[in-house]
């Protein structure tokens, strides 16, 4: 089995004469923690679009777990979950009832769907609350939840789109305890986005910053400090690009748009 569960090469992406991402090429190894950091505007959303089936390169190539995102979709959306910087859960159902619901969509058997939901409704520490409202829930539990029910399908790869954005650091870091919790017990592949520096320094086992739509750096975050004579990742990042991330700009509108075009297809 490759080592590689996510290769990209020569990936580009025009919007009329605009190049929005630039002939980049990187991989994520199976099971692994990587970090995809740039600031706002620097094409890391395109390439997660892309990467997810909602939008067609202009040229180059991607695999996920072997699979093409263009030419065989649906069992690349097989293959991973995804969480989105904004809430997308019902919350007019209760945590079980958007758990299920989400198995269903991706046709998981009704037997696994019940000892699933049970298995990471525990491991996120929401079992007690499974028959509560969502509406009912904070913005820490709501992420928690998002997670697991992400999971449900058991993908190989889940991609978390500013996972802890707008948490406080005790949420964040909790948080953070049942995702690297999942990675190792599952062997997930986590690929994620974070305008927290400190936060990508602590988690990620490897990180590539795209800016200006190419990638201008890959490695270890000590890697990338030692490339720059810097102390901090966030020292490097900005010695790097010369911007501090920003929060993206796409709002819950265009997420809401995104997940609503993966259910249809």
């Amino acid at each position: 089995m490759d080592s590689d569960i996510i290769t990209v090469t020569g990936l580009t992406k025009r919007f009329n004469t605009f190049t929005a991402v630039d002939n980049i090429a990187f991989t994520v190894k199976r099971s692994e923690v990587f970090a995809f950091l740039g600031p706002n505007g620097a094409g890391k959303t395109t390439t997660i679009k892309m990467l997810t089936t909602l939008l067609h390169p202009t040229g180059g190539k991607m695999l996920l777990d072997g699979h093409d995102p263009v030419t065989q979709s649906d069992a690349v959306r097989r293959s991973f979950g995804i969480v989105f910087q904004d809430p997308s859960l019902d919350d007019e159902l209760t945590a079980y009832e958007n758990m299920d619901i989400h198995g269903i969509l991706y046709g998981v058997p009704k037997a696994l769907r019940i000892r699933r939901t049970e298995e990471l409704l525990k491991l996120v520490e929401l079992w007690d609350r499974k028959d509560s409202y969502v509406k009912t829930f904070s913005g820490g539990m709501k992420r928690r939840l998002e997670i697991a029910r992400g999971l449900m399908h058991h993908p190989k790869i889940i991609f978390l789109d500013e996972p802890t954005l707008g948490l406080d650091p005790q949420t964040r870091n909790k948080l953070w305890e049942h995702m690297i919790a999942l990675n190792k017990k599952e062997g997930v592949t986590v690929f994620f986005t974070t305008h927290y520096m400190a936060e990508a320094e602590q988690i990620a086992q490897n990180v590539a910053i795209i800016d200006h739509g190419k990638i201008i750096a890959r490695g270890t975050p000590s890697e990338l400090k030692k490339q720059t004579k810097t102390a901090t990742l966030e020292e490097a990042f900005l010695k790097l690009t010369g911007h501090g991330i920003r929060e993206e700009e796409a709002g819950s509108i265009d997420h809401l748009r995104m997940q609503k075009r993966m259910w249809r297809r």
